[in-house]
């Protein structure tokens, strides 16, 4: 009788663990967290896989994240905002760009030469997006993280070390603030997401693009062309990134399972992902040097050509968002002085 009990013991531990490893002893609350890169990338692997396995582990299983790269749950990168709004997935990550003119203020981390430190601009971002985002451009939406990449580049057929050298030349541009910069340095942009880039370099629909150096291992740019242009100093640009939820979806959740969503969301974490985001250009750099390729380095003071084309688009912008109803100044001067602040933490 003792061993028949002790023999049902270690047949009943046993189906426990089959049914904790298959997911059929279901967490309390399942969320689908979707996005645009493959999932061997370095966003989904170092950031958001990371903020995914801290919640399930804070929730101490209660919470199961299912995580949907390369837009498997549908749709094309510039909807996933929208689909955080309706729900189709509950989580989102995407590029604010994505979607023109939606969220104005976030542009002011994208103007041409304001960033030199991703971790310095995740924080102002935060800040800003916490002191007057909030509960006025994402109101309809739950953000739990907002950050900004590393320097923003040029990959490309042929050699730029110059703006001359752009002239004529097709480059994919990501947000609006980085086609109006490539349009007035003398290339014609072509606006297309993350994802589209490979196939467009391939076919010769687009002669270079604009990304960050920690995404090319993942679209293998290294493959595709074999110049680099790289700036000293302050980034030729950066774009603004978010981490979206359902609001209704969040509001849902019971008091103790959205403090584990916020203890792993907000300032903390946006600095986080973008230093992450950062520190993950120099790997990727080493490949392209290690392929051979031809990498090209802008000086600060050959940048100084590069700025004074660029420079009007700062008045331009103050004026557009002046006919918004923002003042374009002020959240250029905030992000400046937050920046700075960051800076004299470290």
């Amino acid at each position: 009788m003792t061993t028949r009990r002790t023999l049902l013991g270690v047949a009943g531990g046993a189906m426990m663990a089959a049914l904790s490893a298959t997911g059929a002893w279901a967490a309390d609350v399942t969320l689908t967290l979707h996005q645009f890169l493959p999932a061997q990338a370095n966003v989904p692997k170092l950031i958001l896989d990371v903020w995914a396995d801290k919640v399930e582990e804070a929730s101490n299983g209660r919470i199961e994240i299912e995580r949907y790269p390369s837009m498997q749950l549908g749709g094309k990168p510039p909807e996933l905002m929208d689909q955080a709004i309706d729900g189709v997935a509950d989580i989102v990550w995407t590029v604010v760009g994505y979607t023109p003119g939606r969220y104005p203020s976030t542009e002011v981390f994208e103007l041409p030469f304001m960033v030199d430190d991703a971790r310095a601009a995740s924080y102002a971002y935060w800040k800003m997006f916490e002191s007057g985002m909030k509960d006025t451009q994402f109101a309809d939406v739950e953000i739990l993280g907002t950050w900004v990449h590393g320097p923003g580049m040029f990959h490309t057929s042929k050699p730029v070390s110059t703006p001359a050298d752009l002239t004529g030349m097709k480059i994919r541009g990501g947000s609006r603030m980085v086609n109006d910069l490539l349009t007035r340095v003398g290339a014609e942009p072509i606006g297309m997401p993350v994802p589209a880039i490979p196939e467009a370099l391939s076919k010769g629909v687009i002669d270079g693009t604009t990304i960050p150096w920690e995404v090319t291992g993942a679209l293998k740019i290294p493959e595709l062309v074999k110049n680099h242009t790289e700036f000293n100093g302050n980034a030729l640009y950066t774009m603004t990134f978010v981490l979206a939820m359902n609001k209704d979806r969040y509001e849902s959740l019971p008091e103790d399972l959205q403090k584990v969503i916020d203890d792993n969301s907000g300032l903390e974490f946006s600095v986080f992902a973008g230093g992450t985001q950062a520190d993950s250009d120099g790997p990727a750099r080493e490949a392209a040097v290690a392929a051979g390729n031809q990498i090209v380095t802008v000086s600060e003071a050959q940048a100084k050509e590069w700025s004074e084309i660029v420079s009007p688009i700062y008045s331009s912008w103050v004026e557009e968002m002046k006919g918004k109803g923002i003042d374009g100044q002020a959240l250029i001067d905030e992000a400046k002085a937050l920046m700075a602040e960051y800076k004299a933490q470290q």
